[in-house]
């Protein structure tokens, strides 16, 4: 959690920049700063031309452990609306986002989630796994409450942003029509996944995987010897030949889990590295959700056996900007 000194910082800029002149809504874009990338993407989906948005969480950045900069605080005590995650993804920040919902209007997206749909968090028992960009169906929630919180902040703009939304719903059910057609092709035998830390749930749960992280759900949770011993020992006892890299979670816990297999002579090869807690780098195809997605989906599969096509979904992976 914050430290108090971090708390007093972002509570007492809040109070400071409170008075700050407001995005110019009425006079141009609708000023909108988001957490994540994946946020932001759903923002800039819908909002179109009417929307100016700005991700506080670049590419490789964890949000389990970010902190708000004094820039960070400037720019959402500043925009007409601040989306953020919620499900205790930004755990570091939400006293800031609870003091700021006094002055702005602070909208944490994935709350509006159905809690019967939520997978239980590992280490809070009244909490849930954050997760759920990892399944295009559970995406959708969030999709529609950004959608709403839109609408809301720029009425005028309402036949726009509920005609992107369909757009976009299109996009999310053939991004997950795909999913479901490349990952048909791994063996059933091969249907696990070892990741770096457990983010992965909701994907297994659409798609048919075990799914094992290293770490729990925060990659605030320790990852220790005896769990690294476990997942050797399943690594060898289901002959896995593949475990995977995370882009915002460091991959020393993965090489010892390699180490250790191959210590009992069984070889493990890292079969790539996905999107987690992040998405690509800026520019890319896979700084998108579609892309990110995609990605992940060519990349396990792939990896586990399946015939996956070169550049996934549309042939767009790997082609830069």
């Amino acid at each position: 959690m914050l430290s108090r000194r971090h708390t007093l910082l972002g509570l007492g800029a809040v109070a400071a920049l409170a008075s700050a002149t407001p995005g110019l809504a009425a006079e141009g874009k609708l000023t909108v700063v988001a957490t994540t990338g994946m946020i932001a993407d759903a923002a800039r989906q819908i909002g179109g031309a009417e929307v100016a948005v700005t991700a506080l969480m670049g590419a490789g950045v964890d949000p389990h452990a970010y902190r708000q900069t004094r820039t960070d605080i400037a720019a959402m005590t500043r925009a007409d609306l601040v989306l953020w995650h919620g499900l205790y993804l930004e755990a570091q920040m939400e006293d800031f986002f609870h003091s700021l919902a006094r002055k702005r209007v602070v909208v944490p997206v994935a709350e509006a989630m159905p809690k019967d749909l939520l997978r239980g968090h590992d280490d809070y028992a009244d909490k849930f796994d954050p997760h759920v960009w990892m399944s295009p169906e559970m995406w959708k929630h969030v999709v529609r409450e950004v959608a709403r919180a839109l609408t809301e902040a720029r009425p005028a703009a309402t036949d726009l942003f509920a005609a992107n939304l369909e757009r976009h719903l299109g996009e999310l059910d053939r991004l997950s029509d795909y999913g479901r057609r490349v990952v048909a092709g791994v063996p059933d035998d091969n249907r696990v996944l070892v990741t770096a830390h457990d983010a992965f749930g909701y994907f297994g749960r659409d798609y048919g995987f075990d799914v094992l992280g290293i770490q729990g759900i925060s990659t605030q949770s320790e990852a220790g010897l005896n769990r690294i011993g476990e997942l050797v020992d399943v690594l060898v006892d289901r002959q896995v030949k593949a475990v995977f890299v995370e882009t915002s979670v460091a991959d020393r816990s993965m090489r010892a889990l390699i180490e250790g297999a191959a210590a009992k002579d069984h070889e493990v090869v890292i079969g790539g590295e996905l999107f987690s807690d992040a998405m690509g780098a800026e520019g890319t195809y896979e700084a998108t959700y579609l892309g990110m997605l995609d990605h992940n989906f060519t990349t396990i599969a792939g990896a586990l056996g399946a015939d996956v096509p070169t550049g996934g979904m549309d042939g767009k992976l790997g082609a830069g900007h």
